[in-house]
């Protein structure tokens, strides 16, 4: 059998191998329905049962309990960030919502939301950098908690909880309370860091992501929002993304993304039967410090984010001489060591290293860095 190559994309990401093949031996005739997952009705007994299973499992994962809703819904994270003020804004007839920016991701969501109402930044790691007279460029780090301006009429605040782009992580989320504001529910874009770790949802109104990072394939967005806070979306909200509709229903009120539902259902078995969240918790770590600890100690690569904040999922870095960028790109394409170009926002390169990436890739590619660094340093 041909080794597959080792793809750090950023998402859509790697997937578990066994999950792909199991998905192919169930592709023409799942267990024993005659058809495949594709062809299924949605409100038919089998998917209902595939879609069922995926719930019950995603909540025995994070230990969601019945307070809240969990949704699978469609458009990615880029539509919850105008979903999540169509529903949420209007809880308060102030219609405001306070946004941490931290990243190019945070960044986007408030300028969304700033379409249904009054959405403010009230801590941004670029204005602190400047404030600050920081030397490192900004979204570097994340801003602390303590300094956030919450409003307390606010509707929700929102914090983007890893930055794919910069490579940041808010690793343990705030509690709302203890800042003063229990008034004011967190929302929590997890995306990019779903599922990697043990996460406290109890200490959130709404969390969303999308699953095309650590979760399962693109086309479906999980939403675990609490129940007091869904019926109040704006008169403009479609009904499709009501959440009201969508948890009445069990997240079958319109056609979902069937396949890519099945597929998270996998992906969700697949955690479970490798130690849940604390073991995707280890293996990450271990995976994160050894990529970081190489970076520290080579004097030809660097990363620019703080090690307080640094992401176990995605990892940016620069050659010191940006003009070997071409031939590192493709001597690792070469390798086998796939999608490294960093974000056309910011440049250099990227590893993202989820769930699904073992250890054994985050090892070929340090083996390839020192091999270039040798050869070109």
């Amino acid at each position: 059998m041909t080794k597959r190559p080792y793809n750090f994309s950023a998402g859509p990401a790697a997937m578990p191998e066994s999950v792909l093949r199991q998905a192919a031996e169930e592709m023409l005739d799942w267990r024993g329905s005659g058809m495949s997952v594709m062809e299924m009705s949605h409100r038919g007994k089998e998917f209902v049962q595939i879609c069922d299973e995926a719930e019950a499992d995603l909540r025995t994962l994070l230990g969601v309990s019945d307070d809240y809703a969990v949704l699978f819904m469609q458009g990615g994270a880029t539509a919850e960030n105008a979903i999540v003020p169509l529903n949420l804004i209007g809880r308060r007839p102030e219609h405001k919502a306070d946004y941490v920016v931290s990243g190019s991701w945070s960044r986007k969501s408030q300028k969304e939301a700033a379409r249904y109402g009054d959405a403010q930044v009230i801590a941004t790691a670029a204005e602190a950098a400047v404030i600050e007279g920081r030397e490192q460029a900004p979204f570097t780090y994340m801003p602390d908690p303590a300094t956030w301006q919450v409003r307390p009429d606010a509707s929700y605040v929102h914090l983007c909880s890893n930055e794919t782009i910069d490579g940041i992580e808010f690793i343990d989320w705030p509690d709302m309370a203890a800042l003063g504001q229990a008034d004011v529910p967190l929302v929590v874009d997890a995306s990019s860091h779903f599922l990697s770790r043990p996460m406290n949802v109890a200490r959130t109104g709404l969390v969303y992501a999308g699953a095309q990072k650590n979760a399962g394939p693109a086309g479906v967005t999980i939403v675990i929002v609490r129940r007091d806070l869904i019926g109040h979306a704006l008169p403009v909200c479609p009904t499709a993304f009501d959440y009201a509709n969508v948890a009445k229903e069990s997240s079958r009120f319109n056609t979902p993304p069937t396949y890519a539902i099945y597929m998270a259902g996998l992906v969700f078995k697949w955690v479970i039967a490798n130690g849940g969240l604390t073991g995707m918790e280890a293996a990450n770590r271990a995976k994160a410090d050894l990529l970081y600890g190489y970076l520290e100690a080579s004097g030809f690569y660097r990363t620019r984010i703080h090690p307080s904040v640094r992401s176990r999922m995605n990892v940016p870095f620069v050659l010191n001489d940006e003009s070997h960028n071409d031939a590192f790109l493709k001597g690792a394409a070469a390798a086998g060591l796939l999608a490294l170009k960093g974000h056309k926002s910011v440049g250099g390169m990227r590893a993202s290293i989820y769930n699904a990436m073992p250890l054994e890739g985050v090892q070929a590619l340090i083996a390839y860095m020192k091999d270039f660094e040798t050869r070109h340093g």
